[in-house]
């Protein structure tokens, strides 16, 4: 019974082998769709690229963060000094992020949350600039303990050019003066820093580590989408064959650059040949970005990153503002939070 079983199996599979064998002469001289196939593989190769550039990152991060380099003085320092472990060895551009910020319950929060994703990017400078007269000793601190090479800087806002607590905000732009001060800053102490970008992050969004591998190489001006702005689910370019065509936006699509602020880096020596270039105050609402771009670039010139403005890596995310009434409360009373700890 054994044997009969066996020899019934032989067959079967005798039998299904000549089948296959059959079939596969038979296509032989046909065509082949093989697209599928190289979409499938295009893809895989696009994930382990992904994956590679994630380890790197996390290798000089770790790097970094041992090293522990500080600019605490404002003008010494420079970045660029890592060589970044890519194939060819070359040191990779440095990235300069401006960031204005201002006093108010949350400030320190966001600050945080920015500084431990600055801290994993290597090859970045993080410029840090106040809007009061002189630097805070709490925004010292925290650069001091982020472990990202910094610099602190202040400019003040004149009263008429800031918001009232019951303004929205949209009325009236915000750290007009204070990405100013940076890019002067950036002119004054480190024009020689050839092949450098600069990125003007605000204090309060969300970025991705791949955003800052996607502008590091940026020869003018770079620009991909941001997502959660201008009442959609994202803005940004709209790419055709490697070229910017038109930009995907629903308020005022004729601005000269119809981009949010989150959404372009520049090259340093840019903004060092262009020396007149900066953010206007008097911009109209909507123009912040376009008064700077328009002086260094135009829509051709621009360079799509993020797979060709197809994915957002960075979002416009915004704290909610805390509700006090409980302090409030608690203060007419005495018994108000301690003030001499640190929120």
């Amino acid at each position: 019974m054994a044997r009969l079983r066996f020899k019934s199996l032989f067959l079967l599979y005798f039998v299904a082998s000549c089948g296959g064998l059959l079939y596969a002469l038979s296509q032989l001289g046909q065509s082949c769709d093989c697209r599928t196939h190289l979409v499938a593989a295009e893809q895989r190769e696009s994930e382990l690229l992904s994956e590679l550039r994630r380890v790197r990152r996390a290798a000089r991060a770790r790097d970094r963060i041992g090293a522990g380099r500080r600019d605490d003085d404002g003008g010494g320092g420079g970045g660029g000094g890592d060589d970044g472990g890519d194939d060819d060895e070359r040191p990779l551009p440095t990235i300069y992020v401006v960031t204005p910020t201002y006093a108010r319950l949350v400030q320190k929060a966001e600050l945080t949350r920015l500084a431990h994703t600055l801290a994993l990017v290597p090859a970045l400078h993080w410029v840090l600039v106040e809007d009061a007269e002189e630097p805070s000793a709490l925004v010292r601190r925290l650069l001091e303990g982020s472990g990202v090479e910094h610099t602190q800087l202040h400019a003040v806002t004149p009263s008429r050019m800031k918001l009232a607590d019951s303004d929205p905000r949209w009325l009236k732009p915000r750290g007009i003066l204070q990405r100013n001060r940076g890019i002067g800053w950036l002119r004054e102490h480190r024009a020689a820093d050839t092949g450098a970008v600069v990125y003007f992050a605000d204090d309060d969004n969300t970025y991705s580590l791949e955003l800052f591998e996607e502008m590091r190489w940026t020869r003018g001006v770079s620009v991909w989408p941001v997502g959660l702005v201008g009442g959609l689910r994202f803005e940004g370019p709209v790419v055709v064959e490697g070229r910017v065509v038109s930009f995907h936006t629903a308020w005022r699509p004729e601005r000269p650059f119809p981009i949010d602020m989150a959404g372009f880096a520049v090259s340093l020596s840019l903004l060092v040949s262009h020396p007149q270039a900066a953010f206007d105050p008097d911009a109209a609402r909507g123009d912040l970005e376009s008064s700077l771009l328009v002086s260094l670039t135009s829509a051709e010139q621009l360079e799509p990153r993020a797979r060709n403005c197809t994915e957002v890596l960075v979002w416009h995310t915004r704290t909610e503002r805390p509700k006090m009434k409980q302090e409030e409360l608690l203060a007419k009373q005495g018994k108000g939070s301690n003030p001499a700890i640190e929120v």
